[in-house]
């Protein structure tokens, strides 16, 4: 977990949480949001699924129009594509994650760039420079995905169009 150390930036907890505690959870967080999106390296199904929560609370936008999901029940039917054998993710890494944990020390949110790279039938597919954001909930002692935003940035984009 060599990326946690490196990645976030440091950032309060309210309460009377010690720093130990307070990089303690910072680390647990880093990892549920890592395991979020780099379990398609392995097609750890379980692994993905114990990050999210599996109820309507669920909310996803992603880089098009055509990955907004709103809910578990929604959200589970997505596994036909990743489990599929033509999709191969090739790359995923996270990078200037920033974590910030609310006053109450229920709910987190993050930022980061997400470089989530595959392919699909041997073609490419995903992006770099991914401007991702999310919501974390801590239900029952345990870190869950409540939302995530993943944005590319239209300059960017631009720029690449015109090459």
């Amino acid at each position: 977990l060599s990326f946690i150390a490196s990645a976030f930036i440091i950032s309060g907890i309210g309460g009377r949480a010690s720093a130990s505690d307070r990089e303690t959870t910072k680390a647990a967080i880093a990892k549920v949001i890592h395991d979020s999106i780099c379990w398609a390296l392995t097609k750890d199904r379980a692994l993905q699924e114990s990050t999210m929560a599996h109820d309507d609370d669920l909310f996803i936008f992603w880089t098009n129009s055509e990955t907004t999901v709103a809910g578990w029940n929604q959200y589970v039917k997505l596994f036909d594509i990743w489990m599929d054998p033509r999709f191969k993710a090739t790359l995923t890494e996270v990078r200037d994650l920033r974590i910030n944990i609310s006053r109450s020390g229920d709910v987190a949110w993050y930022s980061a760039l997400l470089d989530d790279v595959g392919e699909w039938d041997g073609k490419p597919t995903g992006a770099r420079n991914i401007r991702w954001t999310g919501v974390l909930e801590k239900r029952d002692g345990k870190w869950v995905v409540v939302q995530m935003h993943g944005s590319l940035a239209t300059d960017q984009m631009i720029k690449q169009a015109y090459r």
